[in-house]
């Protein structure tokens, strides 16, 4: 038995077994922070185990410092390199480098470098990735996403409750 999910942005299929296929290209995508980030897999798709996000950083792009206070965080970086931070250490991260940051653990990422990074990264449980959803802007062709400023925060504030993420500046 095959059946095409609620969400038209999402054309996910399950087989018999109850499992999902998520084409490539398939996924809501929004800029945030002048990066883009797609989300593959949602906690409402997933029951709530987990969400896939896949993101495209370009050079200065990233974050700000956060914590979330119900999700772990995975990082698996596919190209380019991030400058991670965590708790209060600092490094590098590149291609094939995985990073896990436990939930209320001070983190960010930044792309440092000259060149876009890629990577996935998982929310566990899932649900988090919605506040790109929700608050991202829609993606225009043609055009590259705008970086965004400290002024952009407040109009978040809601979806940072919501979501259970804290801005927390750097020391």
């Amino acid at each position: 038995m095959s059946f095409i999910l609620p969400q038209p942005e999402f054309p996910q299929h399950s087989d018999a077994g109850g499992g999902l296929h998520v084409p490539a290209g398939a996924g809501v995508s929004r800029w945030v922070f002048g990066d883009t980030y797609t989300a593959k897999l949602t906690g409402q798709l997933t029951n709530g185990s987990l969400g896939l996000v896949e993101a495209s950083v370009p050079p200065g792009g990233g974050p700000v410092g956060h914590t979330h206070a119900h999700e772990d965080e995975i990082f698996y970086l596919l190209s380019g390199e991030l400058e991670f931070l965590s708790g209060e250490r600092t490094f590098t991260a590149g291609p094939g480098d995985v990073v896990f940051i436990p939930r209320t653990v001070h983190h960010r990422f930044r792309n440092a470098g000259i060149r876009p990074a890629s990577m996935l990264f998982m929310y566990t449980p899932g649900g988090a990735e919605g506040i790109f959803i929700e608050g991202g802007d829609e993606p225009e062709a043609g055009k590259a996403a705008q970086m965004w400023g400290p002024e952009r925060l407040p109009q978040l504030a809601d979806l940072l409750v919501k979501y259970g993420v804290e801005v927390v500046p750097e020391a």
